[in-house]
């Protein structure tokens, strides 16, 4: 009989001490590690729980990093939006100055220091974020607005503001500095003022006219052209007898030109001398009273009309909101006219209607939008056939949204827009589109710039596209849709923000194009109405710059950008604490808890110490000890 020897590395006892020898190396790894393994299979069952969290913190990282580039742009951009409202209220202290000295330019020190504001205003709009440009909505490589200098001198090959505003001066004075009205006595005892032309955007518009003159009889106004015309009839007025005309000027704005008769010497400021030779001679009367109103057309023409004709230059400059013009055939009435806001949309002969007229089952559809018409009973967006072309009027405005008010004056129909590449106007009436002066569909607005339409311009008639011609101050991102929505950020799984902002804006153009026109705007140091009309630009752009309720602000801006910082720290807020959850999963998952893994170290060395002695015992048995 032979006995084996014991061989240790394939005993049991060596394959117990080995595993306790791993036991303790992986211990002392995740001692020194603080996690449970060096690969996933060591992990165990939660290792799942911590990958998808791994996953999570990775997208919160990216949302941070997100949300700190995009708060990098907002703060840049309300920097620049608050330099905008010191811009603003520089100049509208200025503008609100009661000092009117020129200096050999023809500018008052407020205009100086506005035409300096511009340039600063225009590097505002220009700023940007490393290379994106902030104002120019998704044209985010393009410069948001031309120089300055280009803007209002232009270039080699298009003209500035400067030149539409020399243009747009000449045609609403017209060549006799008048406003462009016509001025005669159609007989010795009376006088009759008129437009010049039936339609035509310039110069003074006769809007009303009411007399006190005792004897006197007070025709319009009427017709196409407007004009009215006051007959004294060969009656010598009162002391105190008044005319009054009110006039509509090129911006909206209303001025009323007030003669009162007197028979003081000298005549008063604001009448018009009564005849005292003897025998009275009303004729007489009536001269002075012509004299008087060809003074008086020529002190509004050549002061609050050059006001009014600069700021609307500067929307048609500036301002992306234009109009469709139609020249109505005249009603059919007994006496046919010029149709007016109370003519009626359908009608039979005689009446006060247009022909042919629309009828019940016709439709208008603007900007998408459709009008019915009913015989009666018109509710939402219906009309009656019998409403009238105001009703229609205020019914298109309502759909467009339109600042300005379209209007009816001379026999021609203007539908205003804020967004001229919108406007688009069709009907299922043809004719009766047509008899409103609009003949070809679908009906559009020009899209500005728009400059005089014909040379010289003291006698046009007519606005045109100057979009070749006429340097495009904004050029950025003009398309449809809120500015905001030109800049987008996922910020958290659900949650985006918009942050995009344009320069052409409505509160910002508007703040742009003021200070342009009151610091471009110049006159004759020593001409006779050069005081008054600065004064009249003066108030304007003063108005201009004190927005209304309902109007945009550079203030309703800086609140929605800062909406979205809410947002997006409400969504930091959210993430920090979901952060702090998934690493507490994470850690659970895969870190060893220091004191745990010391204490089965202990027990491991305990046990190793005593497989050894065991093992020293048995490599020192025999078979003389064994027995």
């Amino acid at each position: 009989m032979s006995i084996s020897s014991i061989n240790y590395s394939s005993s049991v006892l060596g394959s117990q001490i080995r595993n306790i020898n791993q036991q303790l190396t992986d211990l002392s790894t995740q001692l020194s590690t603080g996690k449970l393994s060096q690969n996933y299979s060591g992990m165990g069952t939660n290792e799942g729980f911590a990958i998808a969290g791994r996953s999570q913190l990775s997208n919160i990282a990216a949302y941070t990093d997100t949300i700190t580039n995009v708060n990098v742009n907002i703060n840049l951009a309300n920097t620049a939006l608050q330099a905008l409202t010191t811009i603003r209220s520089t100049v509208q202290t200025g503008s609100a100055n009661t000092a009117q000295d020129l200096n050999v330019n023809g500018q008052t020190i407020a205009q100086n220091t506005a035409a300096a504001q511009f340039g600063s205003m225009v590097g505002v709009l220009n700023t940007q974020s490393g290379n994106r440009y902030l104002f120019s909505g998704t044209a985010v490589n393009t410069q948001s607005v031309a120089d300055a200098g280009d803007i209002i001198n232009g270039t080699t090959t298009q003209a500035g503001f400067k030149t539409v505003l020399a243009e747009r001066q000449a045609a609403d004075l017209g060549a006799n500095g008048k406003g462009r009205l016509v001025q005669t006595q159609p007989t010795p005892s009376s006088v009759q003022v008129s437009e010049d032309a039936p339609g035509s955007p310039f110069g003074l518009k006769i809007s009303a006219v009411s007399s006190t003159l005792t004897g006197a009889t007070v025709t319009g106004p009427s017709g196409s052209p407007v004009s009215f015309s006051v007959d004294l009839n060969g009656v010598n007025p009162n002391n105190g007898d008044k005319l009054s005309v009110k006039f509509t000027l090129p911006d909206g704005t209303t001025e009323q030109i007030d003669l009162t008769a007197s028979s003081a010497t000298p005549t008063p400021l604001g009448s018009f001398a009564i005849d005292a030779s003897v025998p009275v001679n009303p004729t007489n009367t009536a001269t002075n009273l012509n004299t008087a109103l060809d003074t008086a057309i020529k002190k509004l023409a050549n002061t609050s009309l050059v006001a009014a004709s600069a700021i609307v230059a500067g929307d048609n400059f500036f301002n992306t909101a234009s109009s469709a013009i139609g020249t109505p055939v005249n009603n059919q009435a007994a006496t046919p006219a010029p149709v007016t806001g109370a003519t009626a949309l359908s009608g039979t002969s005689p009446s006060d209607s247009i022909s042919p007229g629309f009828v019940a089952g016709d439709s208008i559809t603007v900007n998408g939008t459709t009008l019915s018409f009913v015989s009666s009973g018109a509710t939402g967006n219906q009309l009656n056939v019998g409403d009238s072309i105001q009703t229609l009027l205020s019914k298109i405005d309502q759909i467009t949204g339109t600042s300005k008010p379209s209007t009816v004056h001379g026999g021609s129909i203007t539908i205003n827009t804020d967004d001229a590449a919108s406007l688009n106007v069709t009907s299922s009436n043809t004719g009766a589109l047509g008899s409103l002066g609009f003949g070809s569909t679908p009906v559009t607005a020009t899209q500005p710039p728009l400059r005089v339409g014909s040379s010289p311009a003291s006698s046009a008639t007519t606005l045109v596209n100057g979009s070749a011609t006429t340097v495009k101050w904004y050029q950025g991102n003009d398309g449809p849709g809120s500015p905001r929505s030109t800049a987008m950020a996922r910020v958290d799984d659900s949650v985006t923000v918009q942050y995009g902002a344009q320069a052409d804006e409505d509160a910002i153009r508007q703040q742009l194009q003021a200070i342009a026109v009151f610091g471009t705007f110049s006159t004759s140091p020593t001409g006779q109405y050069s005081g008054g009309q600065v004064a009249a630009l003066s108030l304007r752009v003063t108005q201009s710059l004190t927005k209304q309720p309902g109007q945009q602000r550079i203030e309703d801006i800086q609140t929605d950008l800062a909406m979205s910082q809410n947002t997006m720290k409400d969504a930091s807020s959210r993430q920090t604490q979901a952060k702090a959850q998934l690493q507490t999963i994470i850690d659970q998952a895969e870190s060893a808890a220091p004191d745990q893994v010391a204490s089965e170290i202990l027990s491991l060395q305990n046990a190793l110490q005593a497989s050894y002695q065991v093992t020293s015992n048995l490599s020192q048995l025999s078979l003389v000890k064994f027995l």
